[in-house]
């Protein structure tokens, strides 16, 4: 098939690609390779191999929307795509990841901007060696220019966190809790702090430091309503948060009591919505954020174009009006 006719016909596929796991010896890091199992069988490949390098740790299963997005982008492209992450989702560890993804040549590589002080120096000097980058997810347009990249296609998380804000002062809130498990990631404060901004107080002691553990989180959380019994709305940064807190209101006997909204989708987020426990969940489309560096990149490889300018996935609000639209999917493509 022609190359050309490879990638319309690619567009319109959805099929599923094979993963393995390439093991590597630093243990910060963990590798998982998504490549084209029917044109690696027959030796067809045109040989682009890009690697995605995110902040996330292995235990965050909202990244598994973008692992599974690349992983058809790879099908449908003929390409193979490295993930690459920190383990813990200790920024420290990610850099060096970054340096070794460039180490190995790729024909482009896909980057969170999870700290820009951290990451930029393996960023622009994957750059400066001529390696296309496309950031995404974490980070903002402005930091990814100034890095050099090609694009940005993310979500603004200020103003993210700002619209959910305008959401909960048209419900009455005054006071809220924003229960923040990424919180060495200033993005994450900008979530939090944009939701402040629309309510017009200050952010302050408002928003916890919950970590990962999903005990830990719980205990965090009805803790700090209990000391806190004005609380009149909750802002979650996505499922591993959402779910101990939806525990924690449900012990506490405060469930649909709490204006509540997270980010992200998952089933058991959608099924909140829809009993009304949850208002609105946050979506940023990272299927979006997965697919559309590969496929760009893909076409920069091989006819050199490319698209114009940043790309917003979000954010979009999903609310039980809507949640039948996508709930099939949370977790998979939404």
């Amino acid at each position: 098939m022609k190359k050309e006719n490879k990638i319309i016909a690619g567009l319109a596929a959805a099929l599923l690609g094979k993963t393995i796991l390439n093991n590597r010896p630093e243990v910060y890091t963990k590798s998982t390779k998504y490549s084209n199992s029917l044109t690696s069988r027959n030796n067809k490949t045109d040989g682009e191999k890009f690697v995605l390098v995110s902040h996330a740790p292995d235990s965050d299963s909202w990244w598994n929307t973008i692992k599974n997005a690349i992983e058809i982008a790879s099908e449908q492209m003929g390409v193979d795509v490295d993930y690459r992450n920190p383990t813990t989702g200790d920024l420290a560890d990610m850099a060096p990841i970054i340096d070794q993804a460039a180490a190995s040549n790729p024909d482009g590589i896909i980057v969170t901007i999870a700290d820009y002080d951290v990451l930029k120096g393996p960023i622009t000097r994957a750059i400066a060696k001529g390696i296309p980058v496309v950031t995404i997810n974490a980070g903002t347009r402005e930091q990814s220019e100034m890095l050099g990249a090609l694009a940005h296609i993310g979500q603004p998380e200020y103003d993210a966190g700002f619209g959910a804000g305008k959401r909960a002062k048209a419900a009455g809130a005054t006071k809220f809790l924003c229960v923040n498990h990424f919180f060495t990631h200033p993005v994450s404060v900008d979530r939090c702090q944009g939701y402040a901004d629309a309510l017009g107080v200050d952010l302050g002691n408002q928003m916890i430091d919950s970590g990962q553990d999903p005990t830990e989180i719980k205990n965090k959380v009805m803790a700090h309503l209990r000391s806190h019994p004005d609380t009149d709305a909750i802002l979650t940064l996505g499922p591993t948060s959402a779910h101990p807190t939806l525990s924690a209101l449900d012990d506490m006997g405060r469930s649909g009591d709490i204006y509540f909204g997270t980010f992200d989708m998952s089933g058991e987020i959608a099924a909140a919505v829809k009993a009304d426990v949850i208002s609105f969940a946050i979506d940023q489309q990272p299927y979006l954020q997965g697919y559309l560096p590969v496929v760009f990149l893909t076409n920069l490889s091989r006819y050199g174009v490319w698209p114009s300018g940043a790309i917003n996935s979000g954010p979009g609000f999903i609310t039980k009006s809507n949640i039948s639209l996508v709930e099939k999917y949370a977790g998979v493509y939404r």
